[in-house]
This record gives C-alpha cells, structure tokens and sequence, in this order.
C-alpha cells in the first residue's frame, strides 16, 4: 500500500512539475516567498483589532501565532526528522534527474510533511473561522491552495506532502481558534456586523455632487470607504498584480 501510494504521488509530481513556462516560473517563484505577503498579514492583524477589542485582539492574534508555531514545529521537529522523506528536489533522489527546478532552488533535505503548506493553512482555516464571510474565506483559502501548490510547481515537495501539510495545518488552526473563541468570546453576529464598518477611507478628487456644483465648484474632494471585510482582498488582490506584473 505504502509503495502504490509512493508511485502515485510521484506520477501526479511528475504531471504537474513538467507544466511550465517562463511566466510562470517567475510567478510561482515571487508568490511563494514569505516576505512579499507581509501587507497582507498586516492588513490581517487590522481587521482583528478593528473587529475586536484590544484586549480579546491581542488573545486572536497570539493564538494564530500559537498555530502556525504549533504547525511549525510539528512538521519540521517531530515529523520530518523521523520520517526522512527526501525531497523530489534533492540531489541525492534519483527523482531529482526527473524534476524541473526553478532557479536552482532546491529547499532543504527533507519535505514531508510540508511546512510552507501547514502554516498557509493553518492561518487561513484561523482566519476563515473568525471571520465566516464568504469572501473572506474564498480568498485565504484560495491563498493557501495556490501557495500550496507553488512547492510542487518548483518540484521541492511531493502532493501529499503538500496534502498532510494542509491537513495539519488546518488541525491546528482550528484548534487554536476554538481555544481563542473559549478564552475571548465574540459573537458571530458581532463579528460579521463589524466587518461591514470602514477600516479605511481614501481621499480623492472627484466630480461635484448637484448640491456642491451650486457653488460653482465642478471638483470637490471625496472619500472612498473601504470596508474591513474588503481591506485585507484588497490588500490581497494588489500584491497578486503586482506577482503577476512582475512575472510578465
């Protein structure tokens, strides 16, 4: 059983590493980095204290901490060292004379399970539990599937690498949140009414309203307000144009 899952999961590698090309290589490669989803994670933390009190903020954000540490430290303590799974990337694999590598980047020894994916995910099923919007949680969820699969695309982990990562993550996630939720209880009604206040209101110049244009003004300054549910897929969406304009 062990061996027929071993080949399955190498033949679905072998498919969907050899799908490339130069867009994509730079995009997956720019998408997958940690650093460039800082705004995001920022813009996270803002919508929590928008939602939330300072005090119950503070109880959230230091459990979704606790998660990903959690997920963390399971992965890359505990499991990889004692199952020793080589990466497909691995120059000591003799799959690695099979796999498309995307700059030379190879990742480390060992890839199973995956970090990269148990920590996307143990954020995003947090995220998604607090705050059960279903835009919220179509985009942090799609989030984490697509960070996911950049590890297989620059063929540095296997899909159920991939797969047990998510499965991990996502076990810790809600754990975490159930345990925020008991410590530092918020409604679900109250949470989703707050997500519909503005976070942010962006000023610009814009035609003048009937009422104004009596005055003999044709400009006038306007404010657009964008709201908390919004703020974080906005956030969200301009750092994928950006991804997707570098890449091109």
């Amino acid at each position: 059983m062990i061996d027929f899952l071993n080949q399955l999961d190498t033949q679905i590698f072998l498919i969907f590493n050899g799908l490339h090309s130069d867009f994509f290589d730079s995009f997956m490669k720019l998408f997958t980095g940690r650093f460039i989803w800082i705004p995001m994670y920022v813009a996270f933390a803002a919508v929590v204290f928008h939602v939330c009190r300072w005090q119950k903020a503070l109880v959230y954000l230091i459990a979704i901490g606790a998660a990903i540490a959690l997920t963390d430290q399971t992965c890359a303590t505990l499991i990889r060292p004692a199952v020793e799974r080589l990466r497909p990337s691995n120059l000591e694999n003799p799959l690695s004379e099979l796999a498309y590598i995307v700059g030379g980047y190879r990742g480390g020894s060992y890839g199973f399970p995956s970090c990269h994916s148990a920590n996307s995910f143990a954020l995003a099923v947090f995220m998604s539990l607090l705050f059960p919007r279903r835009r919220m949680v179509y985009m942090v969820l799609g989030w984490a599937v697509l960070n996911s699969y950049t590890r297989l695309y620059l063929g540095v982990h296997y899909p159920g690498d991939l797969l047990v990562g998510a499965i991990i993550g996502s076990a810790f996630g809600a754990l975490c949140y159930y345990g925020a939720s008991l410590a530092a209880p918020l409604p679900k009604a109250e949470r989703l009414a707050r997500t519909h206040e503005p976070l942010l209101s962006i000023p610009y110049i814009g035609a003048a309203s009937p009422a104004d244009s009596k005055s003999g003004a044709a400009l006038t300054v306007k404010v657009f307000v964008i709201p908390a549910s919004m703020t974080a897929f906005a956030v969200c969406a301009a750092t994928l144009a950006y991804i997707i304009l570098k890449s091109l």
